[in-house]
């Protein structure tokens, strides 16, 4: 399909996706130049104690991000040029981890904290082996319970923030945005081997159903509310890796479309950097011409608007650490270096058949 014939078919909320083997990426060695560029930055800006600071606070998060930054580039813990900082990294998450098993800096976003953190653990966990993936694992767990304890039960059969996330473990509401990273963190870690049971997951993925809009078919930050590009993104990316049959489901294929009605340009949009986090993996779990037509839009955003030292300086203010990590973790989803990058290929398989 043609460029003008595409941009056509997605203004109409018609794009198809293309079982053809995806064009390779003229820009290839521009990101493999800014990725190396952005790591070299995080790990010049690391603290002494392993740490990574982040404006509005969220220290535990901002670190695991830099270290899964790292992890998606392919470079692992005690190896290579940058394994001392990811190790570092690691260890300084690890030592954050209060008695209860929580992962918090800030009382209002602990569940942000701890979503993020418990996913960069089940990472770390597929990606390494012997004593520190030992103790990772240990602490991973405790983490797993802690998320399960904080899903909403619902006060009745109808609540429409049963199966959610919200800010605190203790609550009655949930919102898309913290939900997605705890539900990011349950599929990692289930990956592993760790007990998640699956009725969470299902009324996770129950809870994201009804946040999706029926007319426009993107998602909204809590259900009934108004739609956003960054809870589409997170929306899609839930449904794809976490929904029993929704791989490529009409629901995910009409928030797709409304994904490629707005296309990422830097500073576009509230929260730029986790909107283009999410939409990237989305995008590239959609694959075919959903990928195709939003790729060059992303290395656009991130090539051009690098700074000199290796940095992206986030918009809205969480800092250039949380920036720059962002837009490494949205360029590497291609290189599947991290075991949730992966991406369901034998489906798109038989789905072809």
């Amino acid at each position: 399909m043609s460029r003008p014939l595409l941009t056509l078919a997605v203004l109409m909320g018609c794009v198809v996706v293309s079982a053809a083997a995806e064009k390779k990426n003229p820009r290839a060695k521009e990101v493999d130049a800014a990725i190396s560029r952005a790591l070299k930055y995080l790990q010049n800006n690391q603290q002494a104690d392993g740490t990574w600071a982040g404006g509005r606070g969220g220290t535990p998060a901002i670190t695991s991000l830099a270290v899964m930054a790292f992890l998606s580039a392919g470079h692992v813990p005690g190896e290579g040029p940058y394994g001392k900082s990811v190790e570092k990294g690691v260890r300084a998450v690890l030592r954050m981890q209060h008695a209860n098993g929580l992962f918090a800096a800030d009382g209002h976003q602990e569940m942000y904290n701890h979503g993020i953190c418990t996913l960069m653990l089940a990472e770390v966990a597929g990606m390494t082996q012997g004593s520190l993936a030992a103790e990772v694992k240990k602490k991973l767990e405790r983490a797993v319970a802690i998320i399960l304890l904080a899903q909403r039960k619902g006060r009745a059969f109808n609540d429409p923030y049963k199966g959610g996330w919200r800010y605190r473990v203790a609550g009655i509401d949930a919102d898309m945005s913290v939900t997605g990273w705890q539900l990011m963190a349950l599929r990692a870690a289930k990956n592993l081997g760790c007990d998640v049971p699956p009725e969470s997951i299902d009324r996770a993925i129950e809870y994201i159903k009804r946040s999706q809009d029926r007319f426009s078919g993107g998602f909204c930050y809590q259900p009934h509310g108004g739609v956003t590009v960054p809870c589409t993104g997170t929306g899609i990316l839930a449904l794809e890796i976490c929904g029993k049959g929704e791989h490529h489901s009409p629901e995910v294929l009409r928030a797709g479309n409304y994904l490629l009605r707005h296309p990422p340009r830097w500073g576009g949009g509230g929260f730029f950097f986790y909107s283009l986090y999410y939409c990237s993996q989305a995008a590239f779990q959609l694959g075919g011409n959903y990928w195709e037509f939003f790729r060059p839009h992303l290395h656009k955003a991130l090539l051009d608007n690098q700074t000199s030292t290796g940095a992206w300086n986030d918009p809205q203010g969480f800092g250039s650490v949380y920036g720059t990590a962002m837009g490494v973790l949205a360029m590497t989803v291609e290189y599947r270096f991290l075991p949730i990058y992966q991406r369901d290929e034998d489906a798109d398989m038989r789905k072809e058949k």
